[in-house]
């Protein structure tokens, strides 16, 4: 398996013999609006040109569709024939735009050798839940490659916690910028959680992205890597990989 991260949530994967992106995002630095009035969005350009971030894909998965998820540029770059595997209430928004091949997903599905399974989670508590909406997670599993969970845009809870304890994930991906909402409410991962979670699957590799590309941020790589290791978190478990990094597991 290798995954690129490209920037945010956007990774690019070659697993089970396939390429396939998960949640493109490719707006040019600066080019949309601030969530916090601190700064437009993102904040970093692309490590390599929007043309070639999706070059050769042959499905994207989108987690939900906030707009740093799945952007104007991305709806427009991506080729209409691209499978598209979304959640349910997705799958017209996506039809809309113009996509062929839209895959909306329950609970799990087989693509050409890859089983995916759809995971719950909680973007934010309390009364931001109602303005985050459904979002979801991932699972891939392949013959000869290592099972993967993608938490997506979650918070440490218990239906992350579940799916640690029951799928046992060789890989985690985690959205670890925390990322806050409202009354600085948290909407994503921060460092202690980031940390609880390598605490819960210790046999596992965590990959921490979705960080340092938006203005609602708290916490950067190098204060989480900070907090990681000094709660003994070392980089042997936690990865957390720059814009245009490949790692190979």
């Amino acid at each position: 398996m290798q995954m690129q991260l490209i920037r945010n949530a956007t990774v690019k994967y070659q697993y089970g013999g396939h390429k396939f992106i998960t949640d493109p995002y490719l707006a040019a630095k600066h080019s949309r609006p601030s969530f916090t009035g601190k700064s437009l969005n993102p904040l970093t350009d692309l490590p390599c040109s929007p043309q070639e971030a999706i070059s050769g894909m042959e499905m994207a998965i989108i987690s939900h569709l906030h707009s740093d998820h799945f952007d104007p540029l991305a709806q427009e770059l991506l080729p209409k024939d691209t499978a598209m595997i979304c959640q349910p209430e997705d799958a017209e928004p996506i039809r809309k735009m113009g996509f062929r091949e839209v895959l909306p997903i329950q609970e799990r599905m087989e693509w050409r050798g890859i089983t995916i399974l759809r995971t719950s989670g909680q973007h934010g508590s309390g009364e931001v839940l109602s303005d985050m909406g459904t979002v979801s997670g991932f699972i891939f599993k392949a013959k000869g490659e290592p099972l993967v969970y993608w938490t997506g845009d979650t918070i440490w809870c218990e239906p992350v916690a579940q799916v640690i304890k029951e799928v046992k994930p060789e890989v985690i991906l985690t959205h670890s910028c925390g990322a806050v909402w409202g009354k600085q409410v948290l909407i994503v991962m921060d460092a202690a959680q980031t940390v609880a979670v390598c605490r819960a699957a210790p046999q596992s590799k965590v990959a921490a992205i979705h960080m340092e590309a938006l203005d609602h941020a708290t916490v950067t790589r190098a204060e989480l890597r900070r907090y990681a290791e000094a709660q003994g978190i070392g980089p042997e478990q936690m990865l957390i990989p720059a814009d245009g990094e490949k790692v190979f597991f």
